[in-house]
């Protein structure tokens, strides 16, 4: 059997500079051209303590340890804890969020191996349900995996209300 051309591994605090990486990556490649904004590695970095307590983020590597890793894909989870009513059952959700993976691993099993990763944690932390909001291009991807329409129950107060 072949030896897997990436790894995927649970993210810790030394990871910060491979997220904020990918996370400009992410943009660039969208945007397809370099953006210039010398504060965010810096702003990245302040998001990534705050956030590392509450996300179980996964990164894809490949390399060596002798040769050294470049991180090719990403994916975390937010734990969201229900508030305890009476008469229901308490418990957690989780929320997949900022999903990211180098177009050049795209179609090399990376998305799947992330998304299964995050399915396992949530299935291991009991979570009631496992959410998400998919880009137009990755609905189709999380539907392959399972994932089902949850309806129109979403509504946002946002920068046009002057929030």
């Amino acid at each position: 059997m072949a030896e897997s051309p990436f790894t995927i591994r649970v993210a810790d605090e030394r990871d910060g500079t491979a997220l904020a990486t990918l996370r400009r990556a992410w943009l660039e490649e969208r945007a397809r051209r370099p953006v210039e904004d010398p504060a965010f590695e810096a702003s990245f970095a302040q998001w990534w303590r705050t956030e590392l307590s509450r996300r179980t983020f996964w990164l894809a590597e490949t390399g060596s340890e002798r040769a050294g890793f470049t991180a090719v894909g990403s994916l975390n989870v937010v734990e969201i804890a229900h508030m305890p009513r009476p008469g229901a059952r308490g418990g957690a959700i989780g929320h997949v969020g900022n999903a990211f993976v180098v177009a050049a691993w795209a179609d090399r099993g990376v998305p799947r191996a992330l998304l299964s990763h995050a399915v396992a944690h949530a299935k291991a932390r009991r979570y009631r349900r496992l959410v998400l909001a998919p880009t137009p291009g990755s609905a189709a991807f999380y539907r392959r995996a399972g994932f089902e329409p949850a309806g129109d129950a979403l509504l946002v107060l946002g920068a046009e209300s002057g929030l």
